[in-house]
């Protein structure tokens, strides 16, 4: 960001955002507030983790990558999805979607996945243990957000999740293990190519751009190019100096609802640069918390908290 003369996106310890009982913190109000002006301004903010926390998320797009890599450059048409599909809250498994040139495995606790011959299928390493990671730090994120809003704590429980998970509940959040522009995949045919200012070539989805659904969204990727539309209407460039501890946050559709409109939701594209050589692709871990499937975003959460919508 540096070099588009922009300021850099906040960056906030994770261990300084972890509530405590009593007062809070000088460590806690400073970051809460560098968290907050940043999701203002950009819609983004970085979140800093533990070098052993870091060291896990590296080791999940490891397998990723490697995963990806022995997928059939060909799927099955019955694993098409597309990103307009009503099933949205209850992917669970392997599926693409050619319009935008990615490949998804999607964990989703309480579902378990069947490959089309109905066999069990072998999914990525670690995820288990990374959605317990960012989906903690999630829900941290949206206490730090509520504070923020000087609303009472943790005023979405009742439309998260139960954790743990109840018996025979399936988990509303997921975290989603995606590819971009794996060249082997046969997708290239439904995109459109465009010319970089400097020469080089830049590939957008047909769409132009798009939203989360979720209430907080977290994502680590291999590669830059995860772009976010700020509050002056620029497209910004928000994961290319990412340490190997940092993620990105953005808020997504239903915290926009839920805050009734004082939180934006993130409008993102995103860009495959000079991907010429890699033969992997883009590859992404990322996590949607997201509320209960049959929940009404009334802003009801938002009157019982003190705050009037």
């Amino acid at each position: 960001m540096a070099g588009n003369g922009l300021p850099p996106l906040g960056r906030v310890k994770l261990s300084d955002l972890v509530p405590s009982e009593g007062l809070p913190s000088e460590s806690y109000k400073l970051s809460v507030t560098t968290l907050s002006q940043s999701l203002v301004q950009y819609s983004a903010a970085i979140i800093q983790f533990s070098s052993s926390d870091g060291a896990l998320l590296r080791s999940g797009l490891d397998s990723a990558r490697l995963y990806f890599h022995q997928r059939s450059s060909f799927p099955a048409p019955d694993m098409i999805h597309t990103s307009d599909s009503r099933e949205w809250c209850k992917t669970s498994g392997y599926y693409m979607d050619p319009q935008l040139w990615q490949e998804t495995y999607d964990y989703r606790p309480g579902l378990t996945p069947i490959e089309p011959n109905n066999t069990m299928e072998i999914p990525p390493g670690g995820l288990p243990d990374i959605f317990c990671l960012l989906g903690k730090t999630a829900r941290d994120i949206l206490d730090a957000i509520s504070f923020y809003l000087n609303l009472r704590s943790s005023p979405f429980t009742e439309i998260l999740d139960n954790v743990p998970l109840r018996n025979s509940e399936i988990s509303s959040s997921v975290l989603s293990v995606c590819c971009h522009a794996r060249p082997s995949f046969q997708g290239a045919q439904h995109h459109n190519l465009t010319a970089h200012e400097e020469g080089q070539l830049v590939m957008y989805p047909d769409h132009e751009h798009q939203v989360d659904k979720s209430l907080i969204s977290l994502v680590k990727s291999d590669k830059p190019g995860l772009h976010i539309r700020d509050l002056h209407g620029r497209w910004v460039l928000v994961d290319v100096d990412l340490g190997p501890q940092e993620v990105i946050v953005y808020p997504g559709l239903a915290l926009y609802q839920a805050t009734a409109g004082y939180v934006n939701p993130a409008l993102l594209r995103t860009e495959f640069n000079s991907m010429q050589g890699s033969m992997y692709g883009r590859c992404s871990v990322a996590f949607k918390l997201m509320p209960k499937s049959m929940t009404s975003l009334n802003c009801s959460e938002m009157r019982a908290a003190g705050s009037w919508c």
